[in-house]
């Protein structure tokens, strides 16, 4: 892979001028023209759904963030929704125990709720009245947020771990890397059991190679990127 060194905020920007035009990658896409800004979700009347997948210690919210911010400034709406809103309750998440690998890759994330309450309404003919949490993993109990609407031409953002494993119809995905050193470092010592489970995900689903930009993120403070790669 070929690495740019980039900043949050840059990246950010480059990513929502890929969204407003998908056939340009150039730097009239990325903000620096606006105006010449093609913002075809708009035209065409529906949503984009943008997947950022990484490890919990990847902080996959903070790029979220600043790319909601690029697209607010670009006068697009979005929605961010991070999978941790979709955790499964207790009893389910940890039937076979604190600390299984299994479990954690195939039975802690409620994908069935995310397809339904997120992906579903985005879908083209959609309401776009997205759920944007379900269920408080601290407290163990249903969130009850309410729904919110999502205009057309809105932009829906996930972000989360193992997010590339389970066909989500992502428009643009981008997966922060972290090499196995790092994301050792900057796993809290209670979840460094989930370790295991980040390496299977690297073997068996290679996000690197299916995500639409991958990005570096072993030092937090001076990220590079690949740019979003032509497929």
């Amino acid at each position: 892979m070929q690495w740019e060194a980039i900043t949050w905020q840059r990246m950010a920007e480059r990513l929502a001028g890929h969204l407003d035009n998908p056939d340009d990658d150039s730097d009239k896409a990325s903000g620096n023209d606006p105006d010449n800004a093609h913002d075809s979700s708009r035209e065409q009347g529906g949503w984009q759904r943008v997947g950022i997948d990484g490890a919990p210690a990847a902080d996959t919210g903070v790029l979220a963030g600043e790319l909601a911010e690029a697209l607010r400034r670009r006068g697009r709406p979005s929605l961010v929704v991070p999978a941790d809103g979709f955790l499964r309750p207790a009893s389910l998440r940890f039937e076979f125990g604190r600390q299984d690998v299994d479990s954690y890759l195939g039975g802690w994330y409620d994908t069935a709720a995310l397809w339904r309450e997120v992906f579903g309404p985005t879908d083209p003919g959609g309401t776009g009245r997205v759920l944007p949490d379900l269920w408080d993993p601290v407290t163990d109990r249903a969130t009850r947020s309410p729904y919110v609407e999502l205009p057309p031409g809105g932009v829906l953002l996930v972000h989360g771990p193992l997010l590339l494993g389970h066909w989500f119809p992502f428009d643009l995905s981008v997966h922060i890397r972290l090499s196995a050193g790092a994301l050792a470092r900057r796993t809290e010592e209670s979840a460094r059991w989930t370790l295991p489970a980040f390496a299977r995900y690297e073997a068996d689903t290679d996000p690197a190679s299916t995500a639409d930009a991958v990005v570096r993120a072993d030092d937090a403070r001076h990220p590079a990127w690949t740019g979003i790669r032509s497929r």
